[in-house]
């Protein structure tokens, strides 16, 4: 895993400062400790730091190809980088390193922008052809390593990180009040925006070129369209088991010691229970939680046990919280309000001192509709659907326990106004209490809506978040706080052909009633103890709501209300009557979020 960084002046005669590049380079060198480059060529300029995973030898950024040609800077990797070499050299092409980054430059001379579609993995790229005097570059389909660029006056910048691309002095610092209308309604902010004006996100599964001083942004991937596959249960499990083998033997190709994040959950419990399954030895498993009833220690503990794992555990406190906060923001880049950050990041920590790469469990419960809102929204539609049927299905609800009665109110509403993602901060109806609205406001789920009108309920919510609340959030999330660590995360279930066979599934085989992750759950029914595939899903909760009422109560008042961060942007009144309500009733997820943004704005803002 590696940072990158670079610069393109449209105009020739302008040279690349080669001060700038180190200090683009500079600021994102917790992404690659190990080695690092830069490569100038009159108005062009690339950076690079690395984290050496394959061909520790080798390898080395930027990276040209043999004719010195083309110039290429990577973060990522290509899990079928061998069959494409063997590919490229039955075609004549010569290697002189075992890395996957010569691979992709070889796939460039071969087959120009339609290369990205053979690559099979994570990444992020950016290459110079000078023959062709264009700047071309890729980011991975889910959008699980990330790519910053702005394109403004009379030149283009990108970097992994947000940090990185700002140390160019022309990109400007400006908030984007669009963009912060939507942290406070998602608690992330959508691509293409970021919270900088002007600044944008390469967004998953698309390519681009620059030329003559235009970007052009192409997709190249998107999820497979038509009616689902016809395919019985037992078919189904027996193509995911062989489709599962596959992909984690490629996941767990490596020069350098690997294991696993293990919640105790099903998702990161059933990549555990593959690993062994596929012959791994000596699993290393990391685990973080508290001294409080939300801990899931206990499960993860049963599964490294069942496995036979060597586990290792992480006691978080209060303190904890409020110390590194602020370091914390500043390695995430963009505001994300995602309170998991906090156990992820000391959790990177923790297993570094033991491997350079982990494995974890991202995107099972969006590929196969695991998460509980998909199955009590499509009741809902289902209620919806039939005349007459409404005012019963509100009686009905009535019958629920009260942690379902939210969902009353719903019934009758449409699909697009009633789940607008998987993740909100603040409702239309509360937004006012601490901001006024542009004039411009975001439309961006209802444009995912849009994009999938043909499909079942369930699969529609899992598209916007898919295309939303997983990149935006989730793999933010991951990406960053291991990132911070100088560590790699892999996640296997988004490897795309996974992604692909699970989209195309029957929703019957993904959602059984009101239970999510159906054909997950029998797929590792022997590979599991029941309780482990059968619980409740938690992740790695944070207690926020009692440290807010008890130890950070005044920490959170005094940050909120001092000058120079949120409050410069947002209705004190607001944030103050928040904070107290907290007392009352639980304001947890909106305090982290505006602790959140008001760290960002001190950091990335002045």
């Amino acid at each position: 895993m590696c940072g990158i960084n670079g610069i393109l002046h449209y105009d020739p005669s302008r040279p690349v400062e080669p001060t700038v590049i180190e200090r683009m380079r500079a600021a994102q060198v917790h992404r690659g400790p190990d080695d690092s480059g830069t490569w100038i060529q009159k108005n062009v300029g690339l950076g690079f730091n690395r984290l050496a995973i394959i061909d520790l030898s080798g390898g080395h950024q930027p990276m040209q190809s043999e004719d010195g040609a083309v110039c290429l800077v990577f973060n990522g990797e290509i899990y079928n980088f061998e069959a494409l070499r063997a590919e490229l050299s039955g075609l004549g092409h010569r290697f002189r390193t075992k890395s996957d980054t010569e691979v992709i430059l070889c796939a460039w001379q071969q087959w120009g922008e339609p290369c990205v579609a053979k690559f099979r993995g994570m990444f992020a790229f950016v290459l110079w052809d000078e023959r062709k005097q264009i700047l071309f570059g890729a980011r991975d389909r889910l959008g699980i390593k990330p790519l910053y660029y702005w394109a403004g006056g009379q030149s283009f910048a990108f970097a992994s990180e947000l940090k990185s691309l700002i140390e160019f002095n022309d990109v400007p610092r400006r908030l984007d009040p669009v963009a912060l209308e939507q942290f406070l309604r998602h608690r992330y902010v959508l691509a293409p925006r970021t919270m900088l004006e002007g600044v944008r996100k390469i967004p998953p599964a698309h390519s681009f070129v620059v030329s003559n001083g235009r970007i052009r942004l192409q997709r190249y991937w998107s999820l497979p369209e038509g009616p689902a596959r016809r395919v019985s249960e037992a078919d189904a499990v027996e193509e995911f088991r062989h489709l599962m083998d596959e992909t984690l033997r490629l996941h767990l190709i490596s020069d350098v010691p690997l294991g696993a994040f293990l919640s105790g959950g099903l998702d990161s419990s059933a990549v555990v229970a593959w690993m062994k399954r596929i012959g791994a030895t000596d699993i290393k498993t990391f685990t973080v939680g508290y001294d409080s009833p939300e801990s899931e220690l206990p499960f993860a503990k049963r599964v490294a046990q069942h496995v036979g794992s060597d586990h290792h555990e992480l006691i978080l406190t209060p303190q904890h919280f409020r110390d590194l906060l602020p370091k914390i923001v500043w390695h995430m880049d963009e505001p994300v309000g995602d309170e998991a950050s906090l156990p992820l990041y000391f959790l990177s920590e923790f297993a570094k001192s033991k491997v350079t790469v982990v494995l974890s469990g991202e995107g099972s419960d969006e590929i196969f509709l695991g998460y509980e809102a998909y199955a009590w929204q499509s009741q809902i539609s289902q209620r919806n659907s039939i005349p007459g049927l409404v005012p019963a299905a509100r009686l009905a609800f009535a019958l629920f326990p009260s942690r379902f009665q939210s969902y009353r109110n719903l019934i009758g509403v449409p699909l697009e106004s009633r789940y607008q993602g998987l993740s909100r901060v603040f409702r239309p109806t509360e937004l006012r209490q601490v901001f006024a609205p542009p004039g411009e406001l975001d439309g961006s789920v209802s444009a995912l809506y849009e994009s999938c009108q043909r499909a079942e309920p369930a699969e529609r919510m899992s598209f916007v978040d898919i295309n939303s609340w997983l990149p935006d959030d989730l793999l933010v999330k991951a990406d960053r706080m291991t990132m911070a660590a100088s560590l790699e995360l892999r996640v296997p279930f988004l490897d795309h052909h996974l992604v692909e066979f699970a989209w195309q599934l029957p929703v019957s085989l993904k959602l059984a009633g009101q239970t999510g992750k159906h054909l997950l759950k029998r797929s590792v029914a022997d590979l599991l103890p029941q309780e482990i595939i059968h619980r409740t899903k938690m992740g790695f909760p944070v207690p926020l709501k009692s440290w807010f009422r008890e130890d950070l109560t005044a920490f959170a008042r005094e940050t909120l209300l001092s000058s120079g961060g949120a409050v410069d942007f947002l209705k004190r009144d607001g944030l103050s009557k928040i904070c107290e309500s907290h007392q009352t009733e639980d304001r947890s997820q909106q305090i982290y979020a505006l602790l959140v943004l008001d760290q960002w704005c001190r950091r990335f803002l002045h």
